[in-house]
């Protein structure tokens, strides 16, 4: 813009994310680059559509005014998303104790050797923002873990590695598990073993029960017993 300007305008164009039935709200700066006091007022040609805060204003010297300007909800979209709405700012200079409740349409009246200006603004439907990919990083296969950078610049590769960690199954439970399986295995060959010697030993003791009723003498059937008890052992 010119040095002649009253206000610089950012931007120049009114955008909004259109969307049906959701209010939606842009916003623009007006900056006062210049030594004056500078009264402002925001017209539309479609008042009942938008809200404009503040729709009027002083803006100090080398200072800046930001103005919100809302879109109620909409029903229905328009032919080929396009907007023909307009918005007009006006501005004047004005003395320094002029506040903004001061401001009369009169000042903004070049018949009555005000310095006013005068610029349109356009109005323009844009595709609202997409939402992000539910895809998360690193979850293709064969990709590898991406680090996370914070706020400070510091990479939280570490971070996101133990993050990833608590996703794989844990070996501990598993190796607790192996170990008592083979701790009872162990108990019942113990068991087995231990009724396996009993059995034996009431076996050879019937058999040295029946020698003896056989009429062999007591020392035979003592060192058949003792045999089989070394047999045993061994």
């Amino acid at each position: 813009m010119s040095a002649s300007e009253l206000l610089q305008i950012e931007p120049l164009e009114l955008q909004f994310p259109f969307e049906l039935k959701k209010q939606i709200s842009c916003s623009m700066q007006l900056t006062n680059k210049s030594e004056n006091h500078v009264a402002f007022k925001v017209k539309t040609t479609n008042p009942k559509k938008y809200c404009v805060r503040p729709n009027t204003g002083v803006v100090m010297p080398n200072s800046s005014c930001d103005v919100t300007v809302t879109m109620q909800a909409q029903k229905e979209a328009p032919p080929d998303m396009q907007c023909r709405d307009k918005f007009l700012l006006q501005s004047a200079v004005v003395n320094s104790w002029i506040a903004s409740k001061d401001i009369t349409p009169e000042m903004f009246n070049k018949e009555f050797g005000n310095q006013v200006e005068e610029y349109k603004l356009r109005v323009a439907y844009v595709p609202p923002p997409q939402p992000p990919s539910p895809v998360r990083e690193g979850s293709e296969e064969g990709s590898s873990p991406k680090a996370s950078v914070s706020g400070n610049g510091t990479v939280n590769q570490a971070s996101d590695l133990n993050k990833m960690s608590k996703g794989l199954p844990e070996t501990n439970g598993i190796t607790s598990e192996v170990n008592a399986l083979i701790s009872k295995l162990r108990e019942e060959k113990q068991s087995d073993i231990q009724q396996n010697n009993s059995l034996r030993q009431e076996l050879i003791t019937q058999a040295h029960d029946v020698l003896l009723h056989s009429g062999i003498s007591e020392s035979v059937a003592c060192m058949f017993k003792l045999s089989d008890i070394e047999g045993n052992v061994t």
